[in-house]
């Protein structure tokens, strides 16, 4: 969608499904048919803010002393592409300071285990934490993980540098996109939606959600609950 093109309403659209569930009630038909207008809104509300995002000027050029440990051995910031042109980072909350890793970030890490050969053929997408490499390695054993590219940051810079640590040099998850284009790396969009924008009553989180375990629970009764989180093992 761009914004040259001329959309139907939502309400036109509404009228054009024909989608009605068994003993469904009038009352339940038109509360869920203004429900849907909404829905299809903002179907398009996060397409025009994924098309503004697309269209950021180029950000920072990427010039820091950034090493990273993987599987293979060591690798430089630009080693992270390998030979894609674009670079998805998560700083993983795995720092050596922790017993165990983050249970929220290892849940949405989970999910993206099963689509980590999809995102592959389109983009890179690593896995960064301070901990030693070895063991990331042994966790991602013990959690299953097959696909998921794991690096050590081994002397903090990134974490530093693109926001996952603290300012007390703790853990923080950061989600950060990057290009390589006509040679050079840039930074191109991070995540910055935390506890300074978040809502009154909700937790920070950004919009989209990255974690499809709240997508899933947006969708029933219950919605989310915000005393509960994911756990490393039930």
């Amino acid at each position: 969608m761009t914004s040259t093109q001329i959309l139907v309403p939502a309400a036109e659209l509404v009228k054009r499904n024909d989608m009605t569930l068994p003993n469904e009630s009038d009352e339940y038909r038109r509360a869920r048919n203004a429900l849907l207008a909404e829905e299809i809104e903002l179907r398009r509300h996060i397409e025009r803010v994924a098309e503004q995002r697309r269209a950021l000027p180029p950000g920072g050029a990427v010039i820091g002393d950034y090493r990273f440990q993987g599987e293979g051995g060591p690798v430089d910031f630009a080693g992270l592409f390998g030979d894609k042109q674009t670079l998805v980072v998560y700083n993983y909350m795995f720092g050596p300071q922790r017993e165990r890793p983050c249970p929220m970030c290892t849940s949405l890490l989970s999910a993206w285990e099963g689509e980590a050969r999809d995102i592959d053929q389109k983009i890179a997408l690593a896995i960064v934490a301070r901990s030693p490499i070895e063991r990331l390695v042994a966790f991602k054993k013990e959690r299953g993980w097959r696909h998921l590219k794991l690096y050590s940051d081994l002397n903090g810079h990134f974490s530093r540098d693109y926001h996952g640590t603290d300012k007390d040099g703790g853990d923080d998850p950061a989600f950060t996109v990057f290009t390589r284009r006509d040679g050079t790396v840039r930074h191109f969009w991070s995540g910055e939606m935390g506890l300074a924008t978040a809502d009154p009553g909700q937790d920070p989180r950004g919009a989209p959600d990255l974690m499809p375990i709240w997508t899933l629970f947006d969708v029933t009764p219950e919605g989310r609950d915000p005393h509960w989180y994911p756990k490393l093992d039930y």
